[in-house]
């Protein structure tokens, strides 16, 4: 079973921010070279490089993050989108690749410069003028395609979540990451002398109630921010011999395809599955948080226990840079999980897509 030996992240910067002048690679390249050296890697070990990125705008975005990294120059690299799910499903696909036996040594997660995104623009009936678009068609009919935004309020009026309980989840989330502060500062890599989450904060009721209405009961206070970030973790197989304090084993993993209409409980089923097959307590939970009700919805329909959940805070209280969130999760738990512990990661995507994965402490 393959194992992770090591995970960093960088601090996550709301858009327009510290990392705003960053490149894709810029941010990722640092991360990568500190977690390969945390696992006590050789470098020529590395095998394959994992890295999931939503706005890149094709490219092949890992093999940029390899080459910045000093990597081996055999090391291809291998750029996956699934949106906010990725980041996850390129350490789900690491742990495929080394179980397979196709590799002992991958590095996997994401990065996302939101602020360094490209503009995108579709080509006017062939010819080479364009016209702007913000996001890609995530199901081919409009009426199954709706704004986030529209499709979090919808789903929070049919179980009846209401602005109140959204908003306290919401000041609940920012309060864990400041109690929890100077716990996060040791998975963080320092870049452009950043070295905690900036956008955690103390939420007053007041604050709350001036937050403009995105739709219905979700307001800019209960969804997470747009965020540049990275997160990379060190993917090996089973016997591979690491001078490391702690490990996680990587158990059930699953990522389903659900409503693309109702993206918000795509994790539930697959949450529900990871659970059926892993039979143990499951320790600590990190669930996305892109938006409060999403989260609420989750944690409910797969029956969890919400004490168990986002301890240190969630995307609420750091911002959402897409490609990276999911990694983020597992980086999380790897720091948080003690000794015989479990952990749960799950995360949804525009689309309808929702991934769950188990991770078990070893040492």
């Amino acid at each position: 079973m393959a194992k992770i030996i090591a995970a960093l992240r960088s601090a996550v910067v709301p858009r327009a921010g510290a990392f705003s002048n960053l490149s894709l690679q810029e941010l990722a390249a640092p991360v990568i070279q500190s977690v390969i050296g945390k696992a006590g890697v050789e470098i020529d070990q590395v095998d394959e490089l994992i890295v999931s990125n939503a706005l890149g705008a094709g490219g092949n975005p890992a093999r940029l993050c390899a080459l910045a990294a000093g990597l081996p120059v055999c090391v291809a690299g291998l750029s996956i989108d699934r949106q906010c799910v990725g980041g996850l499903d390129a350490i789900i696909r690491a742990a495929d690749m080394v179980d397979a036996g196709r590799a002992r040594v991958v590095v996997a997660g994401g990065a996302e410069s939101y602020s360094r995104r490209p503009l995108r623009m579709h080509s006017n009936h062939g010819a080479d003028v364009g016209v702007a678009y913000d996001r890609p068609a995530f199901a081919p009919e409009p009426a199954f395609d709706p704004n986030p935004h529209i499709a979090m309020a919808s789903m929070a009026a049919r179980h009846a979540i209401s602005r109140d309980a959204q908003e306290a989840y919401a000041q609940q989330s920012h309060q864990n990451a400041l109690d929890a502060e100077d716990h996060l500062a040791h998975e963080i890599v320092e870049i452009a002398g950043i070295i905690r989450d900036p956008y955690s904060r103390k939420l007053s009721t007041q604050v709350m109630a001036k937050a403009p209405v995105l739709a219905g009961t979700v307001t800019a206070a209960t969804a997470a921010v747009a965020a540049d970030g990275a997160a990379f973790v060190v993917v090996v197989a089973d016997d591979f011999e690491a001078k490391v304090s702690r490990s996680l084993s990587i158990g059930p993993a699953e990522t389903i395809g659900a409503a693309p209409e109702d993206p918000a409980l795509a994790p539930v089923p697959a949450i529900k599955g990871v659970l059926s097959k892993h039979g143990n307590t499951i320790d600590r939970v990190e669930m996305m948080e892109a938006y409060a009700v999403q989260s609420m919805a989750c944690i409910d329909g797969a029956g969890l226990d919400v004490h168990t959940v986002n301890q240190c805070g969630g995307a609420l209280a750091r911002g959402h840079p897409i490609g990276a969130s999911g990694a983020i999760l597992a980086v999380r738990l790897f720091h948080d999980l003690q000794p015989a512990q479990s952990g749960l990661a799950a995360i949804a995507a525009v689309g309808g897509l929702g991934s769950a994965v188990i991770f078990e402490r070893q040492v």
